[in-house]
């Protein structure tokens, strides 16, 4: 292998490692997104709120308090998918 094939090569695995890196930062910013408390207080102003909306459009008795039943569901099932998550990578997830 002439120098010029190995500089070509070492050229080339240079340029795959940085696409790699790239793609972890993505991959990391993503999962830091996703495990945000920023997202999850987000998410249930926008549950609240429509459901809310949908209260008052059915004339439910206490919009206010029904509105918090989805809203809490959502926010529960937060907790339970990351208790389940740790429990399906423990005793099922197989590389």
């Amino acid at each position: 292998m002439s120098f010029f094939e190995r500089l070509t090569m070492m050229m080339d695995l240079e340029k795959e490692i940085a696409a790699i890196k790239a793609r972890n930062q993505k991959v990391e910013a993503d999962k830091a997104w996703e495990t945000s408390m920023f997202r999850k207080i987000a998410i249930l102003i926008i549950t609240y709120t429509f459901a809310l909306i949908l209260m008052f459009l059915i004339n439910v008795k206490h919009p206010y308090l029904d509105a918090l039943v989805p809203t809490l569901g959502f926010y529960l099932s937060t907790l339970s998918l990351d208790f389940g998550k740790k429990i399906w990578l423990k005793h099922f997830y197989r590389k």
